[in-house]
């Protein structure tokens, strides 16, 4: 490099030069004032021509030239550089970069001079100390017009999602938006409203259930995202009502036994039939399926289930009848517990589940298998109504069971295989750890720990049973997993869920073991002394005790005929529970 003295008229400007758009007049006014005061401080950089002549060419100040030459000067120095292979393309921009920031266009039009040379854009990241992001947003102004272009390049840029929706539009459109929406000279331009007229709502192909033929019949054509990462399906159509008509076409004629379709609300959830409950573990034959479009389009399925009766007259959701002296109390606000009703429900179908396939396949002695079916037998969901015959209704639920132990002549002819298989289908029928009527109580928890049910249980590490749990109970979690907790509970969940995501987790409060003084109490609870009594020679502590234990066989049998049930709620108060069902 050197410096030589050489009029400033003689130069010639740069055709590829970076900064194309005006400077301002004010800027121009103090640069030439500047010169005229104490002249160039910085020389431009020039190179010799390289197609023959001998001139040279402007690589960097192209505005100190035209000023000087305006100021009167006859001559000024220049620094005399060799020609880059780039032909000082970078040179050029990262010295206008420093000098004075160049405008989003200016650097577009750089970039995609530098690409055309073989630059990629991670060096042209590095070499302008720009994030690539930034690089990839600037190249998206190759699809804007030419008029917005202009406007963008008085410093008017839209925001980065405006400008991914105006580049993804067609130059058709974006010029009736602009004739609509174009600013007044010396106004910005309403970018958030050229954004909204030019935006489409996308359904992409990855999400479609449907084939090629529903797609042609529904007049659908696939466009591809040239945004979309390279290893991802970015086909989409703009035809939404085509897309949801097709989507649904396919789901009537892929209906499941036992399927429908429902709609969605305002939250995007599934609007289940009334009365109906969502089924969060694995799905039984008497089960339903709904079927229904998300908000992106696509097929969701979930499972509920229908109640089996209805809940009697009086009856709350926790079994208990409401009236009394206790109606009138003063509600106060509770702490939120550790796991939601949700939560619990979620447990129930989850130790159910996982029960239910433990005793399908998990070893079992024999004399285990007859202790469980003791166990069954008592618990909460079994009722077996008595009559002076002694006549037993087991239902046909439990009857498709028995029929497999008679041969053809209706002789009891079994071995002891068959006899195992119906011992465990009626413990899968009987045991239940499903809230509601069919819960077996502590008798399904306490086989669930015998035959180690827990193996069987899911991972719980999901975001919809988390989102049941308390913020201590969230807490705890973490400490179990040695995780930080973070401030936000969300972002708590969050960090849990991707901890969980490859491991197994299962909450201490779904499994099977019940808590010691709750089996304890339930032991005692069902004692021989609590049903006959403690006194000398068999006479029970108080007689006023035994008085109300005793049941009249014809008021129970009137009770259960009567159409009225609100009637005998007075003269049932005396029963226990068990007894008056």
């Amino acid at each position: 490099m050197q410096i030589m003295k050489v009029d400033p008229r003689a130069l010639k400007e740069n055709p590829d030069r970076m900064r194309q758009s005006k400077s301002s007049p004010q800027a121009d006014a103090l640069m030439l004032a500047t010169i005229k005061a104490v002249g160039i401080v910085q020389p431009p950089v020039v190179a010799p021509e390289t197609d023959g002549g001998n001139g040279y060419i402007i690589d960097a100040g192209h505005r100190r030239v035209r000023l000087a030459i305006a100021a009167g000067l006859e001559e000024i120095e220049i620094l005399v550089a060799d020609a880059a292979n780039d032909n000082g393309a970078m040179r050029s921009m990262v010295e206008n970069s420093v000098r004075e920031p160049l405008n989003p266009v200016d650097q577009w039009r750089g970039i995609e001079r530098l690409v055309a040379l073989g630059w990629t854009e991670e060096a042209i990241a590095v070499a302008l100390a720009l994030p690539v992001r930034q690089i990839r947003k600037l190249r998206l102004l190759a699809n804007v017009l030419p008029a917005m272009l202009e406007q963008m390049a008085l410093g008017d840029m839209p925001s980065e999602q405006q400008l991914r929706v105006i580049a993804a539009a067609g130059q058709v459109d974006q010029k009736e938006v602009w004739k609509a929406h174009k600013p007044k000279k010396g106004d910005t331009a309403p970018w958030w409203q050229i954004a909204n007229a030019l935006t489409k709502k996308r359904m992409y192909a990855k999400d479609a259930s449907f084939g090629d033929d529903l797609a042609q019949a529904y007049g659908i054509e696939w466009v591809e995202d040239l945004f979309a990462p390279a290893d991802q399906d970015g086909r989409y159509t703009t035809n939404v009502e085509g897309f949801l008509g097709a989507q649904h076409e396919w789901m009537t004629s892929n209906l499941p036994k036992r399927g429908g379709i429902v709609e969605v609300n305002s939250w995007g959830q599934p609007e289940l039939p009334k009365q109906g409950s969502q089924v969060y573990g694995k799905p039984s034959k008497s089960d339903h399926t709904a079927l229904y479009l998300d908000r992106d389009g696509k097929v969701q399925t979930v499972h509920y289930r229908m109640p089996e009766a209805a809940k009697p007259k009086g009856a709350v959701g926790d079994g208990s009848v409401t009236g009394g002296d206790d109606a009138d109390a003063v509600v106060t606000s509770k702490v939120r517990p550790d796991v939601t009703q949700k939560g619990h429900d979620m447990i129930g179908d989850f130790r159910t589940d996982a029960l239910h396939d433990a005793l399908g396949r998990a070893p079992i002695e024999d004399d285990m298998l007859m202790a469980l079916m003791v166990l069954a037998f008592a618990g909460q969901n079994v009722r077996v109504d008595s009559g002076a015959d002694g006549t037993f209704y087991g239902g046909k639920r439990f009857s498709r069971h028995v029929v497999g132990l008679f041969d053809a002549h209706g002789k009891l002819a079994f071995d002891q295989d068959t006899l195992r298989v119906a011992v465990r289908s009626v413990l899968i029928d009987v045991l239940s750890c499903r809230r509601g009527m069919s819960n077996s109580g502590m008798v399904a928890r306490i086989a669930g720990e015998a035959i180690g049910a827990d193996a069987f249980l899911p991972n719980m590490g999901s975001e919809d049973f988390l989102l049941c749990l308390s913020r201590p109970a969230l807490e705890a979690s973490c400490a179990e997993a040695s995780i930080q907790p973070r401030p936000k509970v969300r972002e708590t969940r969050t960090a849990l869920v991707e901890h969980f995501a490859t491991k197994h987790f299962v909450h201490p409060s779904g499994r099977f073991a019940p808590p010691a003084d709750e089996l304890l109490d339930w032991i005692q609870a069902g004692s021989p002394m609590d049903v006959i009594g403690a006194g000398d020679g068999g006479q029970a502590d108080d007689p006023a005790d035994d008085q109300g234990e005793q049941i009249d066989e014809d008021a129970v049998h009137d009770a259960l005929q009567a159409t009225d049930v609100a009637a005998d709620d007075e003269h049932d108060q005396g029963f226990d529970q068990r007894a008056a069902a």
